[in-house]
């Protein structure tokens, strides 16, 4: 098994619009180098990395897949993540172990909001980039429109290195800017390429562009600018090297043409990849804590520093349980080495190691820092775990998911199963982070939340065919508040039972009065000369609380309600603790009823991101859900669209959005605060507690 130090290793991930083509040209990779001998198809559900049912089923990408090849003697691991923004949390995992991001853009539709969405977080974990414009033998490629694009939207610093000599039907060569070259490729699958001099008619474009990649080269290091600014050029060696710090640097975003179906740019892209995208040890070390004490420290990448991973991905696999995938930060890890999870504080003993293409797997004896690969069967390491040696407990920083955009509450089949359910959804969290799920004791139903309709639904897929439990995905129940806009002055309850024996007496005068929104619940004891013992107070309070847990109008908890208890009776014998806690709950329902009680529903601030053309229809449904809008942003050719809407009315909202929006609309929810629901939507709330409550009695 050859074996690779970390300046040999490129770690890429692949992000950008769904159907843009990742999963192909990752499948091309692997024929090209040699890893598999044949390519396959999305269409016929034989790619390396789509290789789960759900993926073949729907012809998508769910999981993101680590897959690997050697070229020029290097090993590059490659990530394939999903397009669908369903499984965004898949794609940003994987940025968070990639030392370079590649944004695959068709070359016909150009930027999408996909593109946008993952390159947003390739920006944000600051990484080297690159450009695939792929499709270029679409007949409605527009090649040099999508790189002027892509400029404007992801950066002034898109500079092509590889462009069409024809585009559409009959693309099969590429332009070679950094080799002057013109390479032509035989059929795909023929892996035959050949070089020859750039045409006549073609030598002035690419002279220019040539330049433009010099010049981008050039900023990227005072003494190349120096240098260019005196001679006009920079020398073979001086490019090379200065290319490889540009895209370091990220002050160079090298574009390649491409067709993934056709095998066309494939070799031009991993000589390149292959020789001027960073290696792990040239990128700056990441910042950790150590576990005790929380002092920042750098885990430089070092095959002999102290052995330390981070878990950035779980995948289950049944006959085989759990694989751990995990990026190695530092020194080296073999397996049957003992490490420390620093987030569980347990040790964990490292079973047999894999590097993986899909779901081949191949044992290795050893990884090495700044490698990808998996292990199997760890006892209590989960995503987002760090494990490392006891000489250096160090907790490398979690991956941040996105808040989730759509709920729904779990309703089983069949009674019983919940133990099985909750211990499925944790197993589909683990797979899946950015899948939440969680009991809610304010309405007593299990909800699930998460990025879109479609995860939801294959996570209750999953409950179905690993776990046997099959459960309906239900509308949640919105957690209603309930408060009062007036005073009573008095409230009074006698509760008395005489049968015989010992009876119950227990009697209370209450006053309530509104507080203000979020000040809570507040509770006075004004009683004067004894007239309830102080003894029985805590129970009245008690049985205040109680009340207000389960609420009046629509079995939602009652809040900002000052209560005072002024007076009552009570009898020597027959009053004690149950008594007062009746009373008092009697007479606060009563109370409450004539100091104009009100629901308060939860609002909701959304941030809507479209394009422009679907302003009038987005903005039409906003307000067709009681929504208000608090303002509109631009960032061409977007718009971002600012609201606040009730939560009751944002069920299945992503789902509406994308279908209103042709699938480029965005969205994110976060809670806002409570407010009054409108009279004539007060009486329906109420009327469907009502009807619920007598179904469940009966």
């Amino acid at each position: 098994m050859k074996e690779y130090n970390p300046d040999a290793i490129r770690n890429i991930a692949f992000v950008g619009h769904g159907g843009s083509g990742k999963t192909t040209i990752s499948e091309l990779l692997l024929f090209t180098a040699g890893e598999i001998n044949r390519i396959g198809k999305i269409e016929e559900g034989n790619t390396t990395s789509d290789f789960n049912q759900n993926e073949i089923d729907r012809q998508i990408s769910i999981a993101a897949s680590p897959l690997h090849i050697d070229w020029n003697n290097n090993k590059i691991n490659i990530i394939d993540t999903p397009g669908f923004p369903d499984f965004i949390g898949q794609v940003i995992s994987s940025l968070q172990v990639a030392d370079l991001g590649i944004s695959v853009i068709k070359s016909a539709e150009g930027i999408e909001v996909g593109t946008e969405l993952t390159w947003e977080f390739v920006r944000k974990n600051k990484l080297p980039a690159a450009v695939i414009i792929n499709k270029v033998d679409n007949e409605h490629s527009k090649f040099f429109e999508t790189v002027q694009q892509a400029k404007n939207r992801l950066g002034s610093d898109v500079t092509v290195v590889s462009f069409p000599v024809k585009e559409g039907l009959n693309f099969d060569s590429i332009v070679d800017l950094v080799k002057m070259k013109v390479a032509t490729y035989g059929d795909a699958g023929s892996k035959k390429v050949t070089e020859s001099e750039i045409p006549a008619d073609l030598k002035s474009q690419a002279d220019k562009l040539r330049e433009e990649l010099i010049e981008k080269v050039a900023e990227s290091s005072e003494d190349l600018m120096n240098k260019f600014f005196e001679e006009g050029t920079l020398t073979e060696d001086e490019l090379n090297t200065g290319l490889k710090a540009a895209v370091l640097k990220g002050g160079l975003i090298p574009v390649f043409a491409f067709s993934a179906t056709k095998g066309v740019g494939v070799n031009t892209f991993l000589d390149f990849a292959s020789k001027y995208f960073p290696a792990p040890n040239e990128r700056e070390p990441i910042e950790a804590m150590m576990k005790d004490g929380g002092n920042k420290v750098q885990i430089k990448c070092d095959p002999k520093g102290e052995p330390s991973l981070f878990i950035f991905k779980s995948l289950s696999e049944q006959h085989v349980g759990e694989l751990s995938i995990f990026k190695v930060y530092s020194g080296t890890v073999t397996p049957g080495m003992d490490l420390i999870n620093t987030h569980k504080d347990k040790v964990e003993r490292m079973g047999q190691i894999f590097i993986l293409n899909g779901r081949n797997r191949k044992e290795i004896p050893k990884l090495v820092a700044g490698d990808i690969g998996a292990v199997v069967k760890l006892k209590d390491s989960h995503t987002g775990d760090t494990l490392c040696s006891k000489n250096f407990t160090v907790v490398i920083p979690e991956i941040k998911y996105p808040e989730p955009v759509i709920r729904f509450a779990v309703k089983p089949k069949a009674k019983g199963d919940e133990d099985k359910i909750s211990a499925a959804l944790h197993t589909a969290h683990e797979e899946e982070p950015s899948l939440i799920s969680r009991f809610d004791p304010e309405i007593s139903q299990t909800i699930v939340s998460g990025q879109g309709e479609l995860q939801l639904n294959l996570a209750i897929k999953l409950l179905k065919d690993r776990y046997g439990v099959e459960v309906d995905l239900v509308e949640p129940r919105i957690p209603y508040r309930e408060t009062i806009r007036g005073k009573c002055e008095d409230s009074e309850y006698k509760h008395k039972k005489q049968s015989g024996g010992r009876g119950q007496y227990g009697h209370v005068h209450l006053k309530l009065e509104p507080q203000p929104r979020g000040t809570g619940y507040e509770f006075v004891d004004a009683i004067v000369g004894g007239v309830v013992p102080g003894r029985f107070v805590p129970a009245v309070e008690k049985g205040l609380k109680e009340i207000m847990s389960k609420g009046i109008l629509t079995g939602s908890r009652v809040v900002d309600v000052k209560v005072t208890l002024f007076d009552g009776t009570y009898h020597s014998v027959d009053s004690d603790e149950v008594s007062f806690k009746i009373a008092a709950s009697q007479a606060f329902k009563k109370g409450f009823m004539e100091a104009k009680p009100v629901i308060l529903e939860p609002i909701y601030d959304i941030t809507v991101k479209i394009p422009e053309e679907y302003m009038g229809d987005v903005m039409g449904d906003i307000s067709s859900r009681r929504g208000k809008i608090q303002g509109m942003d631009s960032e061409s050719p977007f718009q971002i669209i600012k609201a606040k809407v009730p939560l009751a009315e944002l069920h299945k909202y992503s789902t509406q959005l994308r279908s209103l929006t042709q699938g480029r609309g965005m969205f994110a929810m976060s809670f806002s605060h409570y407010e009054e629901v409108p009279k004539e939507i007060e009486g329906k709330i109420i009327e469907e507690y009502q009807k619920s409550k007598q179904e469940e009695e009966e």
